[in-house]
């Protein structure tokens, strides 16, 4: 197999990723992600006691690995943004599927269950406050994807179009994608979350519709996102990373996906800046269904 050059994966001298600064051996096969460093820190004050294997930070990447009912999971944050997404799942795939000491891809694949655990801003009004949003489905207006080989394997195509048209799309941005998450992951917080389909913002300001002191491309964005619907799917939610989790993970293989408490209502303009006791009650659920 192909030896993969020094220049294009990067491995410290430790042996460890280079911008995560974790070895192969030290990554779980099931990731919680999350933005904020310090949300780290929460994940993992539930893990079992004693269970804690390592804490570690390097930038805004803070990982730790512990256990939960038994099992082992890793935490690990990733900065505000879908470039760091692209920097954290291609490390996260390579620690798992390439052998570090001849620098080429294992024959045997090993499949990653990697969650984000967010918050966002509702678009529909029916949506409360601290509600669970599931992405179901992850909208890219951040063009990541469309950098990669692959992408028509999983994009769909036919709301994509939709949209765009809808959306009179202006040729200046970059090419939206719409990808599913993982059915696995889907089915498994049916029961739990509102599921829908959660826009990816390249910004916190302008890419979501909001105005400070500069005019805008899109003014009336949330109210467009709110109105559009493509057989029976509608947009529930906006934030700053699903689109790239579930469409490098559907690419690389990995059962990936991202679910997010509510801590504002764009189209009712509600928000709850006190939110860490609603992001502890996600938390708690999601290691619960992950472990039961």
């Amino acid at each position: 197999m192909a030896r993969i050059p020094e220049s294009e994966f990067i491995i410290n001298s430790d042996g460890s990723a280079f911008h995560l600064h974790i070895l192969p051996e030290e990554l779980a096969d099931t990731v919680l992600v999350a933005g904020d460093p310090g949300r780290i820190t929460m994940i993992a004050s539930f893990f079992d006691k004693g269970s804690i294997e390592f804490d570690r930070q390097s930038r805004e990447f803070h990982t730790i690995t512990g256990k939960y009912h038994g099992r082992r999971i890793t935490a690990l944050s990733t900065g505000i943004g879908t470039d760091n997404i692209d920097i954290v799942m291609t490390e996260l795939d390579a620690l798992a599927n390439i052998d570090f000491k001849t620098r080429e891809v294992k024959k045997e694949k090993k499949r990653l269950t990697i969650l984000r655990i967010g918050t966002c801003g509702a678009v529909q009004p029916y949506i409360p406050l601290g509600g669970y949003v599931f992405s179901e489905i992850s909208v890219g207006f951040d063009g990541l994807l469309n950098w990669y080989a692959g992408r028509e394997k999983v994009a769909m195509k036919g709301i994509e179009e939709a949209f765009m048209k809808y959306m009179d799309w202006k040729d200046i941005l970059p090419h939206p994608y719409f990808v599913k998450s993982s059915p696995k992951l889907v089915k498994l917080f049916k029961d739990c979350t509102i599921q829908g389909m959660t826009m990816s913002a390249p910004g916190f300001y302008g890419p979501q519709g909001r105005t400070v002191r500069l005019k805008l491309t899109y003014p009336k964005l949330t109210e467009q996102l709110n109105k559009f619907e493509y057989e029976g799917h509608k947009f529930t939610n906006i934030e700053m990373e699903s689109s790239a989790i579930a469409s490098l993970a559907a690419l690389m293989g990995h059962d990936a996906a991202t679910v997010c408490c509510a801590i504002a209502n764009r189209y009712v303009k509600d928000s709850e800046p006190n939110y860490q006791k609603l992001v502890e009650g996600l938390i708690i659920m999601v290691l619960n269904k992950l472990t039961e």
